[in-house]
């Protein structure tokens, strides 16, 4: 990878750690924000621009208006404290997961831009889910099947965007609403 990534690697988990810790929900939000405009070029840099432009739009974008919306019609109550107390148990949980995602998912990647990758050493690799989409996965549209099948887990990844946008606006009307 190059420098752009792990300076991009070193923002997002600077920026994940600090909505992590905040207390003031505006503060939240904005570090929130900034950590999905660095996803969103995260995923340029590598090469996923489908993936980026839905990170900009719904992360950086539509949730955090929705959630600075969200903290205008609530009542924000006064913080003594810019961080919260580190939760021990969540950050070892956390800790271990990440530890079992580098040990699994690492040595499975290719590097950007590697030549002998199947989608760039072969340039039949449309054409192949052009002519096999239905028989693969049984979508009669093929962007269908490449979203949904072939490309399942970047899908995923931008259902759990969306989803995490829905939970943080309901945390945070619970929290502003019923304090």
């Amino acid at each position: 990878m190059s420098v752009i990534a792990y300076t991009l690697a070193a923002f997002i988990l600077a920026t994940a750690v600090a909505t992590a810790l905040f207390r003031d929900v505006l503060s939240t939000i904005i570090v929130f924000g900034a950590y999905s405009l660095g996803m969103a070029i995260l995923y340029t840099v590598l090469f996923a621009p489908d993936v980026a432009m839905t990170e900009a739009a719904i992360g950086a974008g539509v949730t955090t208006i929705l959630l600075l919306l969200t903290i205008t019609r609530t009542s924000r109550p006064p913080t003594d404290q810019l961080f919260e107390r580190l939760n021990v148990p969540a950050v070892f949980v956390v800790g271990a997961f990440v530890l079992v995602l580098l040990v699994t998912v690492l040595p499975e990647m290719y590097p950007v831009g590697y030549e002998e990758a199947p989608a760039w050493a072969n340039d039949a690799v449309s054409q192949y889910y052009i002519e096999n989409a239905y028989k693969d996965t049984g979508a009669e549209n093929t962007v269908t099947a490449v979203l949904a099948a072939y490309r399942g887990f970047d899908t995923f990844g931008e259902a759990v965007v969306v989803f995490s946008a829905g939970i943080a606006v309901l945390m945070v009307l619970k929290r502003e609403v019923f304090v």
